[in-house]
């Protein structure tokens, strides 16, 4: 009799265990909408650095629109306080720095990225550089500017287009730089 009690108590077990096991041991939440690729293969992972920080938050990711002028985000946006200094990804030149509709903005044509070549924007950013002006990864740009950004607390909207293509702007970063984890070195036998 007793067998048969514990045939569902044990099953129930069993089953909660599974759930609670699959549950830690699934991925994060993506940086990026659901479907959207994280890597774009015609994107060359030419970046060596983040725009701000070291690995910041990112608030919201990429969500590219279905369609040219449909709904979505055509960038990612990163938390970052007032006055954060604002760095060029990759090598390229300055192909604006200036204000649009209010906002200060930085685009950066990228170096070695072919024809057309990929251009980087931050916004809203108050810009240290100048148009025409080359600039190399890690270099300061600009600062975040206390307004005009479009999300909850302070953040840099930082996309990436080729032509009138709007690419997810963490393509640019090499695995290595993507993660979040501390590195861990292991021994050799």
């Amino acid at each position: 009799m007793r067998a048969k009690r514990c045939v569902p108590v044990c099953t129930r077990l069993v089953m909660v265990l599974v759930t609670t096991t699959a549950v830690l041991l699934a991925p994060p939440p993506p940086l990026f909408a659901a479907g959207a690729p994280l890597a774009d293969v015609t994107v060359p992972a030419v970046g060596r650095t983040w725009p701000v920080g070291s690995h910041p938050r990112v608030l919201r990711g990429w969500e590219p629109p279905a369609t040219a002028y449909g709904p979505g985000h055509r960038g990612i946006d990163l938390a970052a306080t007032p006055g954060t200094p604002v760095r060029a990804v990759a090598a390229g030149r300055v192909s604006f720095a200036g204000r649009v509709a209010g906002k200060g903005v930085v685009s950066v044509e990228l170096t070695g990225t072919d024809e057309p070549p990929l251009r980087t924007t931050y916004e809203p950013v108050t810009a240290a550089v100048e148009e025409g002006e080359e600039v190399e990864p890690g270099e300061v740009i600009g600062t975040v500017d206390t307004t005009g950004s479009h999300c909850a607390v302070t953040c840099v909207h930082w996309g990436l287009r080729r032509d009138d293509t709007y690419l997810n702007p963490l393509s640019l970063l090499p695995p290595w730089l993507l993660h979040r984890g501390p590195s861990r070195l292991l021994p050799v036998y």
